[in-house]
């Protein structure tokens, strides 16, 4: 569990600050009709902006370099 946390650091600090900006777009823009579909209710829009916030977050993931095989053939 501790190597997963560590090798998706950067999704999972992008989900919590996703989330906190969903949550406070709801705040202060949201939806005054109700018709939106997002905005409409707090937790429709933490939720987006938890998912939004990962996705983008993961693009600057680091992909990690595999190490070359020795091939000594004694």
């Amino acid at each position: 569990m501790k190597n997963w946390v560590l090798n998706n650091k950067l999704a999972i600090a992008g989900v919590i600050i996703g989330a906190v900006g969903g949550y406070f777009y709801w705040q202060q823009v949201g939806c005054s009709s109700g018709t939106c579909a997002i905005t409409s209710k707090w937790h429709n829009s933490t939720a987006y902006g938890a998912l939004m916030g990962g996705l983008v977050f993961s693009m600057f993931k680091k992909e990690q370099k595999k190490k070359p095989e020795d091939d000594n053939n004694e």
